[in-house]
């Protein structure tokens, strides 16, 4: 890493001709991953992600560049590349502050643990998986470390580090019947090293994805209609992420593509939502301490008892939208810009039970995991695939459904939820946006849409 005196003179180079904001981003990012599939290790696999970004900014115009050679020569030509595309006075720059303190409170790191150890884990757990059932014809499970160090200065006085420790596990079952086949996966990632194995009760998880797996062979082809769904706790909150939280994320507000677009203080949703995103949840796959901006992360209310109280925010759009910035800046790496992104996400928990919810619901479908899906921020329109569902009948779960996919408007799926649990739980993702992809949690409790358009190919119900 470069010296701070050094960093300080490539920001003074960067604002000689008219630009009015400068940033270094350096970044230092080791990785592991190791595969294992029905019980041999079949991929080990490492890497070091090593480069700066530079960004300078006129007014709310950006230029952005890199490069993967971080001395003071090969900045500086990244510099004087960028400043050529805005003309104008000298901007002056702050002077960098001292670095304040970052929380990683790791107990195992990536590297203080044995490559042979992680993988005797892992192949227990693909074995406990395949072992489930003689209809398993696959199991896999798979771990993924990655330790990434940064540091971000800006013109402002911004001289921050902070260090990032993920760690992945990612179990999935096959199961075939007849030729028929069909797959479960669960994908558990936290902050932390690999004590995420003494946090986590992986071998519950391995007999649930089996279970799942061998379960949906049985199961009926969903019948398309309109009905009452209820979203299960954890994974159920990628709807409320991708439909609400992207469209309240400043990189579509301050264009107008969003439409939460100037509803701050309006009524966007039930009474009995409440929704937030956190950046410092502690151990959360999606926690930072200080934004890729340099910005402490923090916990952002953005609707409060069904009313629109906020926006994710980062620097540029801040400028845009005469916003303050939210310690939302996030990107992949050095090779992206940043922009407004969600950590973790999620609605709040409230007086319901499970059980309730499920008694009081005569017909509908229990939607117990999502998988894929789409989503048009600009409109909040999404469809989102049902990994594991069951039918609601007379207050009881009953037959197992397959192909079940959830079609609607984000917008309106707020209003229409009239039932919160209290059983918050979140599911580990990544998210792909204009700064790339980034570890994210979406949550919520079980919650009950009264009413939803279910697609799937099946007969009459």
């Amino acid at each position: 890493m470069l010296k701070k005196v050094e960093i300080q003179e490539l920001l003074n180079e960067a604002l000689q001709t008219g630009a009015d904001f400068a940033e270094i981003f350096l970044e230092d990012t080791k990785s592991s991953f190791i595969r294992v599939t029905s019980g041999d290790v079949t991929s080990i696999d490492q890497g070091n992600v090593f480069g700066a970004g530079v960004r300078l900014i006129q007014g709310v115009d950006e230029v952005y560049g890199f490069t993967n050679h971080v001395s003071f020569d090969s900045i500086l030509a990244v510099v004087k590349n960028l400043r050529a595309s805005f003309s104008g006075e000298l901007t002056k720059v702050s002077p960098l502050g001292e670095k304040k303190p970052f929380k990683n409170d790791v107990k195992k790191p990536m590297n203080s643990v044995p490559v042979e150890e992680k993988s005797q884990v892992l192949q227990a757990l693909s074995n406990q998986i395949k072992n489930y059932d003689s209809r398993i014809v696959q199991a896999l499970s798979q771990l993924l470390e990655t330790e990434q160090y940064v540091l971000i200065a800006n013109s402002e006085g911004v001289y921050q580090d902070d260090k990032r420790t993920y760690s992945r596990v990612m179990l999935a079952a096959i199961a075939q019947e007849n030729g028929l086949m069909q797959q479960a996966y669960e994908g558990p990632g936290r902050f932390m090293g690999f004590e995420i194995f003494d946090e986590v009760d992986f071998k519950a998880y391995a007999n649930e994805v089996a279970e799942s797996a061998v379960k949906l062979l049985s199961a009926e082809d969903m019948t398309a209609q309109v009905m009452p769904v209820v979203l299960h706790n954890a994974f159920g909150g990628v709807i409320f992420h991708e439909a609400c939280g992207h469209p309240l994320e400043a990189t579509a507000v301050a264009k107008g593509l969003s439409p939460f677009v100037g509803k701050l203080g309006q009524k966007v949703g039930s009474d009995i939502v409440t929704a937030y995103d956190d950046g410092d949840v502690d151990g959360a796959w999606g926690r930072l301490s200080y934004d890729d901006e340099g910005k402490p992360t923090q916990k952002n209310l953005l609707i409060e008892n069904g009313v629109l109280k906020g926006y994710l925010i980062d620097y540029r759009n801040a400028r845009k939208m005469k916003m303050e910035p939210t310690g939302s800046g996030r990107r992949q790496s050095y090779k992206f810009s940043p922009t407004s992104r969600m950590n973790s996400t999620y609605i709040a928990p409230g007086q319901d039970k499970f059980e309730d919810i499920i008694k009081d619901t005569k017909y509908g479908l229990f939607a117990k995991k999502l998988g894929g899906g789409t989503v048009v921020p600009a409109t909040g329109e999404f469809n989102f695939a049902v990994q594991e569902g069951y039918m609601i009948e007379d207050g009881k779960l009953t037959r197992p459904v397959r192909g079940a996919m959830l079609i609607g408007h984000g917008k309106d799926v707020l209003f229409k939820i009239d039932k919160v649990s209290d059983n918050l739980e979140f599911g580990q993702g990544m998210c792909g946006s204009l700064s790339g992809s980034i570890p994210v949690d979406v949550g919520q409790p079980t919650i009950r849409v009264s009413s939803m358009t279910v697609g799937g190919a099946g007969g009459k119900k």
